[in-house]
Parts: structure tokens; sequence; C-alpha cells
């Protein structure tokens, strides 16, 4: 499972697709609706706010928005209601670290965005995080995924 912290625009179509299906496990399992990725290390950000499943929801929502200015149709239906107003903070050593997570998976995936993403030196978050300073998150399991 993998909850970019980068915004979804720097996502090729192969990955923006994963991130809306592993967003939505993301929720079932917060909504205590799965037996597995209960202890996944990349919902305890989400699990450490006050309102889960408004966080999760406002993260989905703003990969659907993205997706529906590529000319996709996600089903936003399946998002529950609920949003947050709290951003969640995510530090710079994360996004650096997902920057080139990212390049590694384009530069075989979608060369023309992988040549893109050459210029970023810091990507812009997720709408729903806020960066601050810092290494690494301790939730990343820092391998490929």
């Amino acid at each position: 499972m993998r909850l970019w912290s980068v915004h979804p625009k720097y996502l090729d179509t192969r990955g923006l697709t994963a991130v809306w299906r592993e967003g939505l496990l993301a929720q079932q399992v917060l909504r205590g609706k799965t037996r597995g990725y209960t202890q996944h290390p990349q919902l305890n950000r989400f699990k450490a706010q006050s309102d889960p499943l408004a966080s999760i929801a406002t993260y989905l929502a703003a990969v659907a928005e993205e997706a529906a200015a590529r000319g996709f149709e996600f089903d936003t239906t399946k998002i529950d209601p609920r949003r947050s107003e709290d951003p969640i903070p995510v530090t710079e050593g994360q996004m650096l670290y997902e920057l080139g997570h990212l390049r590694r998976k384009l530069a075989y995936r979608d060369r023309g965005r992988f040549e893109e993403m050459a210029r970023v030196r810091l990507p812009d978050p997720h709408p729903l995080f806020q960066v601050i300073p810092g290494d690494i998150e301790p939730w990343e399991t820092r391998k490929d995924d």
C-alpha cells in the first residue's frame, strides 16, 4: 500500500489509479471492514487524526479531483462524505524520499513524466498534508512497494 504524500498531479496514470484503489482499501480498513492491512504503517498518520475516516475521505477526494482533471471518472460515491479541515504534517525528508521513489517508478513506466520530474526539487504535497522540517517518517518502510 502506498498512500503518497506528494501531490497526485505528479503520478502517472498507473500510479493515480493505484493510489485510488489503495485509498479505498485504506478507507475500508479504517471502517473496520477488512481483516488485512489493519496494521499497515501507511495508515498510522490517518489513525492518529481525530477523525481518521474524514482524513482518508479528504485524501481520496483530492485524488478523484486530479483524476477528473485528466478526464478519468472515479466513482466518488465510494468516498465517505466526511471531510477534514485539519492538515496532516509530513516531513520534508518524507517528501524527498517519495520523490525519489516515484522517479524510480517513472523511469521505467513513463519516461515523459520522469523527465518532467527531473526539474522538481521539493514536490508539492497532497492537499491534505502540510510539509514540516524533518527526516523520513518513522512509518516509512524504505523498500519498494
